[in-house]
């Protein structure tokens, strides 16, 4: 990859067939981050025991599928939620890509005040150093115990496996969800990308049957055949 943010979406852009990033059983990286509301924290300075945190961009389809039910796990009594504001999924003519730091935080701060996303929100470096360190999905989604370790990941956010997976560890139990690869709804596609602007519908369409084939085929076939690593409350790294 040669611009980290890219002008034009292509399917090149990401490594779909590598895990790579922090793997369950990890140290999680930690960085130093301004929030949307100005402030600077440390990602892993979390309340609770667990921090359930999304990779998430406002172009970027399958996040914005995912946040109505990614929203109220920020509720949850045992655990924290936030969102690491990452490069734009698929820029386009009315949301392009960010060409500056200052680019990025008004990115981050319309996700909250336009889209009304409820939990904190995270805004990455210019060269997104925080979301390279996790892999440089567009949608990852990570839980972190206390002792910073890596409990559950996956490269694409499943929020029903994401939810059990967290159910399971403030039980004490052994996670069992398995983060299937599930689409974007058709119409979050559409307004999504409408709302990026021209260009964006005709990248995201060209890469269409090589992201089918790869996640929709591919990634759910050795997710069905393998053998999910485990995580616990109790996971040192």
């Amino acid at each position: 990859m040669i611009d980290y943010n890219y002008d034009t979406f292509a399917t090149d852009d990401y490594d779909f067939e590598s895990t790579v990033g922090p793997q369950v059983g990890d140290k999680a990286p930690d960085f130093k981050l301004t929030t949307t509301d100005g402030a600077r924290r440390s990602l892993l300075d979390f309340d609770g025991d667990f921090l359930v945190l999304e990779m998430g961009s406002i172009t970027c389809p399958l996040f914005q599928s995912r946040r109505g039910i990614m929203e109220p796990l920020a509720h949850h009594p045992r655990a924290s939620s936030a969102v690491l504001y990452v490069r734009e999924a698929h820029p386009g003519a009315e949301i392009q890509s960010h060409k500056s730091f200052e680019d990025k935080a008004a990115c981050a701060t319309r996700l909250k005040e336009e889209d009304g996303e409820t939990r904190t929100v995270f805004v990455d470096g210019f060269d997104g150093q925080a979301h390279t360190a996790y892999g440089s999905m567009p949608n990852a989604v990570f839980i972190i115990n206390k002792n910073g370790c890596v409990v559950y990941r996956s490269d694409w956010n499943n929020p029903s496996a994401t939810r059990k997976a967290l159910d399971a560890l403030v039980a004490g139990q052994t996670i069992k969800a398995k983060p299937y690869f599930r689409p974007a709804v058709p119409s979050t596609v559409l307004h999504t990308l409408g709302r990026a602007g021209k260009g964006a519908k005709i990248d995201f369409f060209k890469g269409l049957p090589f992201l089918i084939w790869t996640n929709i085929v591919k990634r759910n076939l050795r997710l069905l055949f393998g053998r999910a690593p485990k995580g616990s409350h109790d996971t040192t790294c």
